[in-house]
């Protein structure tokens, strides 16, 4: 085999392996979409399909810190927990929860939010649990921080309570003051391998669910404001410690999607109705009514220096009208819980896209 040959023989390896690399790359969830081989699709707009196969991952009997189980509390139907998403375009893998642990052996997951990003955190973990059932564990629930872990795999994935992501102070006059330009608690979200932020949930509160007396940027403070206005300047500086403090080439960095609530049947053609009894999501893939904080938050990130993935699940999420605990959530028939959703259920869809997003980067 002369020179030349020799030379044409490893330009074809080379062309093979590159190919082959291409292949393998081009079957991952990225900016624009995910592709499975034969075609493209943005995995956040689709629709939910009944399928009776599709039963959940878990259940009581084999996650034992489940929480929001609305089987337990007496939720007398189950079709809300066969409807599995279909984008549009494209099919898309289950969660392996066995592939996860391996993929993420010694590393470190931290959802950072409100109780929206509690019910994402305990129904990964049950995600997880169930995968290797008969491995050890530790769950711990803590005012704060919670933490699940799995000694054999090294894997942590914990929940960091904080549901404003900006500080939230208090003053000896004035009582709680929310300072929308402050970030003081920020170490606690360094040193893990993926981070999943969230808020929203708790800028819309008034009365006695509202936990602070006034808001605060810069030297001004004032007892009322434009609340979305606020929401915005919240998250603007939370972009900013991003920009400033991650490193992306040790964090990935995820802003978990406006989850809505479901208490005005106006909203989707049904006036005097709330999520109480609903059953079935809500008919094809548009949700008929408009989200300010999904604006913003798309809009906020797009202006951000460090990449940061938004899992979009807004419209999907608001076309699930059935599945939320409603009555039966554990605190009796006067509570009509149409803003957190029973597990299992639909974080678990949630968790599946957060799993296919990191099929790519991991």
């Amino acid at each position: 085999m002369d020179f030349h040959q020799v030379i044409l023989l490893l330009l074809l390896v080379f062309l093979v392996d590159l190919s082959d690399r291409n292949v393998k790359a081009n079957a991952n969830y990225n900016a624009t979409g995910y592709e499975d081989g034969t075609s493209k699709c943005n995995i956040y707009e689709g629709t939910w399909i009944y399928d009776k196969s599709s039963g959940p991952l878990y259940g009581t009997s084999s996650c034992p810190f489940l929480g929001l189980d609305c089987q337990k509390f007496g939720r007398p139907d189950k079709k809300y927990l066969h409807y599995r998403w279909k984008p549009t375009g494209c099919d898309i893998p289950s969660f392996n929860g066995q592939d996860f642990l391996t993929r993420f052996k010694g590393k470190k997951i931290l959802f950072v939010g409100d109780s929206l990003s509690k019910n994402m955190w305990v129904s990964l973990s049950c995600m997880l649990h169930a995968a290797v059932h008969n491995v050890s564990y530790n769950f711990m629930p803590d005012k704060s921080l919670s933490t699940f872990t799995i000694p054999e795999y090294g894997i942590s994935v914990n929940f960091l309570k904080n549901g404003f992501l900006v500080d939230l102070v208090m003053d000896k006059t004035r009582g709680w003051i929310l300072k929308l330009d402050s970030i003081s608690t920020g170490d606690q979200w360094l040193g893990s391998d993926v981070v999943i932020f969230n808020t929203f949930h708790w800028w819309g509160h008034t009365g006695r669910a509202k936990t602070w007396g006034y808001f605060q940027v810069g030297d001004k403070v004032v007892k009322e404001m434009d609340r979305m206005e606020a929401f915005k300047i919240a998250l603007t500086t939370w972009a900013k410690w991003v920009d400033q403090n991650i490193d992306p080439s040790k964090t990935r960095v995820f802003y978990q999607g406006v989850s809505p609530v479901h208490l005005n049947g106006a909203e989707w053609g049904e006036p005097g109705k709330s999520c109480l009894g609903e059953t079935e999501p809500v008919e094809g893939s548009n949700y008929p009514h408009t989200n300010e904080g999904e604006d913003i938050v798309k809009s906020v990130i797009r202006g951000m220096a460090k990449p940061v993935s938004l899992l979009d699940v807004t419209t999907m999420t608001e076309l699930r009208k059935d599945s939320h605990p409603s009555i039966y959530a554990g605190g009796g028939s006067k509570l009509n819980d149409c803003s957190h959703w029973c597990l299992p259920g639909l974080p678990d869809a949630w968790n599946q896209l957060l799993y296919i997003d990191l099929l790519g980067n991991v």
